[in-house]
């Protein structure tokens, strides 16, 4: 059964770093793209940063030059490469939500992670 496993939430002060990763578990395919979604109080799911197989990502415009996300190249393992992180600098309480990890696998389609909390104090 595939799992995607968040893990690095927390509480942080504005202005500090937190980093997300997610794993997937239960597969030996690798993803067509990954990203990070987050859902703020009161509003709809929003993108926050997508990498595709080949490297290319995009983020959402409210966290630009602030998030990066990246894949684990370092080992060639499976799972190494169904691991997906998220570095946020420069947090602001704005930033506050559920993240959700999403991974669209190949030949097993998409799958979400349980959420992980983020909040950011002022």
């Amino acid at each position: 059964q595939v799992q995607l496993v968040e893990s690095g939430g927390g509480l942080v002060q504005a202005g500090g770093s937190l980093r997300l990763s997610c794993a997937a578990s239960g597969t030996i395919f690798s993803f067509n793209a990954a990203g990070w979604y987050r859902q703020r109080p009161g509003r709809q799911r929003e993108l926050v940063a997508v990498i595709t197989s080949g490297g290319s990502v995009n983020y959402g415009d409210s966290v630009k030059g602030r998030f990066t996300i990246s894949r684990d190249n370092a080992k060639n393992t499976v799972s190494a490469k169904n691991t997906v992180s998220l570095q946020m600098n420069s947090l602001k309480p704005e930033d506050t939500a559920v993240y959700y990890c999403n991974q669209n696998l190949k030949l097993l389609g998409n799958y979400w992670g349980q959420g992980t909390q983020v909040t950011v104090s002022s």
